[in-house]
């Protein structure tokens, strides 16, 4: 894993990435390689190592079709790139502590006293908290994948683009998630830019940064 970035330099990924709009159509990406990028990403951190994070890949005709008029504004990304990732969260990610929880002390990753400890405390706690609780949670984590996510493609050679311009309300159920469960996060394009994205400006560091 990750072979593909040993001689990359971090920062040149970072600061090469563009939110990317038109993409070319004969760049098709393999469902294997889509999911070595999912898999990759999904080191990203989260609460007590629940991983809300749910995709959905979007990379057929039928599924862009249908997708369409979920994205009014973004149909260009949906028509040009070989992939569409609709990132949810899962408000109730508690449910798979114990597999998660059980394969890291059969791999000699935590002692099971550390195990049973966290068990106790997640699975008593977070299935009271509020829906409101949840999903904000959910959403949190499940942007930390979604940015490491168009990291990981930018090393793999592609372009993305971040979206929050769909129908959110619409999106769970147009492709048969419960939506009492899955929060809608974002959508992020894939491809190859066939136009590169604009380079944007960013606030300096003392700008946006307190120190005390």
């Amino acid at each position: 894993m990750f072979n593909h970035i040993q001689n990359n330099d971090f920062a040149s990924i970072v600061m090469g990435r563009r939110s990317v709009r038109n993409y070319d159509e004969n760049i098709k990406i393999s469902k294997e390689e889509i999911s070595d990028m999912i898999s990759e990403a999904s080191l990203a951190p989260s609460s007590a190592n629940m991983q809300p994070w749910r995709i959905i890949v979007v990379d057929t005709p039928e599924g862009k079709e249908k997708l369409r008029p979920l994205v009014r504004f973004n149909t260009l990304q949906n028509d040009t790139s070989s992939a569409m990732l609709l990132i949810f969260g899962d408000t109730q990610s508690y449910l798979y502590t114990e597999e998660i929880y059980n394969t890291a002390v059969e791999q000699g990753k935590m002692p099971a006293e550390v195990r049973d400890r966290q068990l106790e405390t997640i699975l008593s706690y977070f299935p009271t908290l509020s829906k409101e609780m949840k999903v904000e949670i959910a959403k949190v984590d499940s942007s930390l994948f979604a940015m490491q996510f168009m990291l990981v493609a930018r090393a793999h050679g592609y372009d993305t683009n971040p979206m929050a311009g769909f129908e959110a309300d619409q999106l769970a159920k147009a492709f048969d998630l419960d939506e009492e469960r899955y929060a809608p996060v974002m959508i992020i394009s894939l491809g190859k830019a066939k136009e590169n994205g604009h380079e944007s400006v960013r606030l300096s560091s003392d700008k946006i940064t307190f120190w005390r």
